[in-house]
């Protein structure tokens, strides 16, 4: 008779406030459907109380966390080792723990690129980025990584989205560059791909990022960053116009299957988590 272990192994997330996220509840309905005796715990962790939580995690022999905001900039000190795109991004949203060493890396831009890849391969193509915040800053460095030839990135304050132009040519192969976004924006015709990766849609399916919906072409892939709705006005118009569309929630879950990987080495079925996301928010 094997004996028996009454010892879970311990992952989770460090932010604040964090009563309303729900990747505890999209992992660990992965983690039962596996058979995987595994705890995510969502922890609400003070800024103040950041490096005692790292102590903590190690200490107690957690495998990874997730950091989400305010954290992810300054998690970094209490790292041994960033991976690369960490590194270029300057923010990291999973840490990995292995044999006493911290090891932070940032998925959100890796979340994308999967769901991305299920569609066409990113290398040679042209991008419009919408935004200059957190999400666009990390996918655009995963697309430079991934040999996009070239990133315009669109936002109202020309000046943040010149750093992230900045950032993808410095550290890629890609070329980038800038447009301010002044009334409702047009889509280039040799666009390949669209991306929003601003919050303008989140929770309400009907709003959507100011642009010419006649400049949308058929074959053109848009993607939105936004979760909750999946399928965001945006994605709704460029379906009608003969696009091909990713949505947020397909790189929300890709984004929590990596950070998995990277803490057990175990890929988990996306279609139960995402099923649990879907769950959640039509119940909301």
């Amino acid at each position: 008779m094997s004996q028996q272990n009454f010892r879970s192994i311990l992952t989770g997330s460090f932010s604040t406030p964090c009563d309303d996220n729900p990747t505890v509840a999209m992992i660990e309905a992965a983690y039962q459907h596996h058979d995987i005796d595994a705890r995510y715990i969502n922890c609400d962790v003070k800024a103040e109380g950041l490096k005692d939580a790292v102590a903590g995690a190690k200490a107690m022999e957690w495998v990874g966390f997730n950091c989400s905001l305010p954290h992810k900039v300054s998690v970094i000190e209490y790292l041994d080792e960033l991976a690369e795109s960490a590194q270029i991004i300057g923010a990291v949203n999973c840490v990995s723990i292995r044999d006493g060493r911290l090891i932070g890396d940032n998925t959100d831009g890796k979340g994308f690129l999967a769901s991305l890849k299920k569609v066409t391969d990113p290398s040679g193509k042209k991008v419009l980025l919408l935004g200059a915040g957190g999400a666009a800053r990390a996918i655009a460095v995963e697309l430079g990584l991934a040999s996009a030839a070239h990133i315009t990135v669109m936002n109202r304050d020309p000046k943040k989205a010149e750093t992230i132009a900045a950032l993808v040519r410095d550290n890629t192969s890609a070329k980038a560059d800038v447009q301010a976004w002044d009334g409702d924006a047009s889509v280039p015709e040799d666009v390949d791909i669209l991306i929003n990766a601003t919050s303008i849609g989140l929770g309400d399916s009907e709003t959507m990022p100011p642009l010419k919906i006649e400049t949308l072409r058929k074959g053109m892939i848009v993607a939105d960053v936004i979760p909750n709705p999946p399928r965001t006005r945006l994605l709704r118009e460029a379906e009608g116009k003969g696009c091909t569309v990713l949505d947020g929630l397909g790189m929300l879950v890709n984004q929590g299957v990596i950070c998995v990987e990277h803490w057990l080495g175990k890929t988990l079925d996306a279609g139960v988590m995402e099923k649990t996301l879907k769950d959640i928010f039509d119940a909301a």
